[in-house]
């Protein structure tokens, strides 16, 4: 897990914790979770969000569970560098989103001496790392990683399966857009996809010939 006290206090690095893991896994709620202890021990927390993600409120990190705390939209990574001067603890939520700067910033405040929580989705709609998720994970002294429950096998998933046929990377959405599944649910369907792909390429081809023939 993670340490909220450091051995040697003379040192002044402060440390990064990632929280990933597909969707409906809890990463917001145990970010809430961390930042609200730091919170309640008056140290002073900065939260910051991608402004595209505004799909429940716009200034605040709402997790499913319908827990909240108060956050800073910010367009790009370099601003949260900026905002994060004489914090004790910066929080940073859908952290996939941003761009590859906020490795580096991450990265900086860490240097800095302050905590960096960060949470974010570490592998897109396809089964594929997701952005800076990979790095911020490889630099990060701490990485929980947590998981939802398939709703297909009940067993434990970390993809996040796309339903509707949105080919866009970034694409907000909830339960009618997206839903856990286990490995091997998450092959099953991909499986099915390709198949189904091919069957409307078959009749397409199929069509084609019959308007030639005709």
């Amino acid at each position: 897990m993670f340490l909220e006290n450091t051995v040697n206090h003379k040192e002044q690095f402060g440390w990064i914790e990632v929280i990933s893991g597909s969707m409906f896994s809890g990463k917001t709620e145990e970010l809430i979770r961390r930042l609200k202890r730091a919170q309640f021990a008056k140290q002073k927390v900065e939260i910051f969000k991608p402004i595209v993600d505004t799909r429940y409120h716009e200034e605040k990190v709402i997790s499913h569970d319908e827990n909240e705390i108060r956050s800073t939209p910010v367009p790009a990574a370099a601003n949260i560098r900026l905002l994060a001067d004489n914090c004790d603890v910066v929080g940073i939520d859908e952290a996939q989103f941003f761009d590859d700067e906020i490795i580096t910033v991450c990265n900086d405040l860490a240097n800095m001496g302050i905590r960096v929580v960060v949470a974010g989705l570490d592998m897109d709609y396809k089964g594929n790392p997701f952005g800076p998720m990979p790095a911020l994970m490889a630099t990060a002294e701490y990485v929980t990683k947590v998981h939802a429950i398939c709703t297909r096998t009940g067993n434990l998933a970390n993809y996040s399966y796309r339903k509707s046929n949105n080919n866009k990377l970034v694409m907000l959405g909830e339960t009618e857009a997206y839903e856990p599944l286990s490995r091997a649910a998450f092959y099953k369907a991909i499986l099915k996809e390709k198949i189904s792909k091919m069957e409307v390429q078959a009749e397409e081809v199929k069509e084609l010939k019959k308007g030639m023939d005709a």
